[in-house]
């Protein structure tokens, strides 16, 4: 067995095993997932046949999947970023691209023209594939695995290119496809290399995405888009130290909508949904770019004021109050209108992130009772920010 047929079966297995992980991720609908998938059961296909007799046939049908296969792996990543599948360019240069390999291989059989042709459109697709995850890799998230998708891809890139500079200038000449000579045995050598760790990337993103997910999910609640309770609570805390540190001010205010049962009961539970998340967007487009708002209850918010005492505190929440109740839900049995209680209270230094939200949730309470729709500072019933309304509820 020569050595470039062994390598070739190496990367065989070793894509074979990509296209196995590959498809166990096909549920977590992941985009471009299934691109790489195809691509890398393609490149199966065409190393499989690269393993029988390099007949012109088998060399020009194995030319045609690798190239296809690379399309659809740089689609998979352009995909998987949120971004255009492909350039229109990139569909009609196939065409020449394959008349070309027709041409050198059956009415000018040229090697070296065919192999320097297949080598400069890989190196593109493998630049431009590591162009694309440097250019979008998200903020926030582990670097190392977009890095590993890069290199892999630049690697692979620089042998495509230096393949193509050789035989495209003549510097070596091959009168068989793929023959044992040491240019070829490098560039597989190395190909060999970059397929797998390309495919072991597209793993790793993908299980990246699937971790950015959880976190999601355990961060951010999902109807309304703002912080969970868990999350609140731990930023709450964040910023206690912080406000401890630095002498500085923080309050908290929570806030509930008044009677919001009657909403689900008169309209439903999607009409309810649909009117926490109008609330929710409400507020959050109404706070200062310090501030942090969270969903720690059915209906009830929480809302964090650094470097604020809880009277300013107290006019900023009433403000927000007055904007949610001129705010509209649109919903099928009519417009829903939400008005909102709140809670106000100021974190003292012998404080607990507890013991505050249980003073201004003491304080919403006193709201409620005092007739809805306002803001009470905790611990002085007599400060009322709001009048209440008659009904206290969706309209």
């Amino acid at each position: 067995m020569s050595i470039p047929t062994a390598l070739i079966g190496i990367a065989m297995l070793s894509c074979l095993m990509g296209v196995t992980v590959l498809g166990s991720l096909f549920r977590a609908q992941i985009p471009g997932i299934h691109r790489w998938c195809w691509a890398t059961g393609l490149l199966v296909v065409t190393a499989t046949l690269l393993l029988f007799r390099r007949m012109d046939i088998v060399v020009v049908s194995a030319s045609v999947l690798l190239i296809v296969a690379s399309l659809m792996a740089l689609q998979g990543f352009r995909q998987f970023f949120h971004q255009r599948p492909s350039t229109t360019w990139e569909y009609v240069a196939i065409g020449p691209i394959l008349a070309a390999i027709v041409y050198w291989t059956y009415v000018s059989p040229d090697v070296d023209a065919r192999g320097a042709l297949i080598s400069g459109y890989l190196a593109y697709i493998r630049f431009v594939i590591a162009w694309i995850v440097q250019r979008h890799r998200p903020a926030g998230r582990p670097k190392y695995g977009y890095h590993f998708v890069s290199a892999a891809a630049i690697l692979g890139a620089l042998v495509h290119a230096v393949r193509c500079v050789i035989y495209g200038f003549g510097l070596a000449h091959e009168t068989v496809f793929l023959e044992p000579t040491p240019i070829n045995v490098a560039f597989l050598g190395v190909a060999t290399m970059t397929l797998p760790a390309l495919s072991v990337g597209m793993v790793m993103l993908a299980h990246d995405r699937l971790a950015e997910r959880m976190e999601r999910l355990a961060t951010i609640d999902d109807l309304t888009g703002v912080l969970g309770r868990r999350a609140f609570i731990a930023q709450s805390e964040a910023l206690f130290d912080v406000a401890k540190v630095t002498r500085s001010k923080l309050s908290i205010a929570i806030l509930d909508i008044d009677n919001f049962k009657s909403i689900n009961d008169r309209y439903g539970h999607a009409a309810g949904d649909k009117a926490l998340a109008q609330v929710a967007s409400t507020i959050s487009s109404g706070i200062r770019q310090t501030d942090v708002v969270g969903r720690i209850g059915g209906e009830e918010f929480a809302l964090l004021l650094p470097l604020t005492g809880k009277e300013d505190a107290a006019r900023l929440t009433n403000r927000l109050r007055a904007i949610v109740a001129e705010s509209v839900s649109r919903a099928p049995n009519g417009d829903v209108t939400c008005t909102l209680s709140a809670g106000i209270d100021e974190f003292g230094a012998s404080d607990t992130v507890a013991s505050v939200m249980a003073r201004a949730d003491t304080a919403l309470y006193a709201a409620k009772a005092s007739g809805r729709n306002c803001v009470m500072l905790a611990g002085a019933s007599h400060s009322r920010w709001a009048e209440p309304t008659e009904t206290g509820a969706a309209r």
